[in-house]
């Protein structure tokens, strides 16, 4: 009857010790990829900040004169080109 608790007992131990490192080497996993997505989400945010700052260049009224008078050729009307209608 000893025998067979000491038995048990052993192989507890030994199946907890598994266990332990198990739970260990998958936490460094877990980890590593851990590092590797809060540095992807870094470059995300730096990406998305280049994207906004080119937005708000793009999109600044004097580029988009610029834009209209050469690609488009526009141009503001002469005063004699303006015609004011009244209801």
């Amino acid at each position: 009857m000893t025998r067979f608790l000491v038995g048990i007992l052993l192989l507890a131990v030994v199946a907890t010790g598994i266990a332990v490192v198990y739970e260990r080497y998958r936490h460094r996993q877990l980890f590593v990829e851990l590092t590797r997505l809060e540095r992807q989400r870094d470059e995300l945010n730096i990406e998305f900040g280049r994207l906004q700052l080119e937005q708000a260049t793009w999109a600044q009224a004097n580029r988009i004169d610029q834009v209209a008078r050469e690609r488009l050729g526009m141009k503001f009307p002469d005063a004699e080109d303006i015609v004011v209608v009244r209801p």
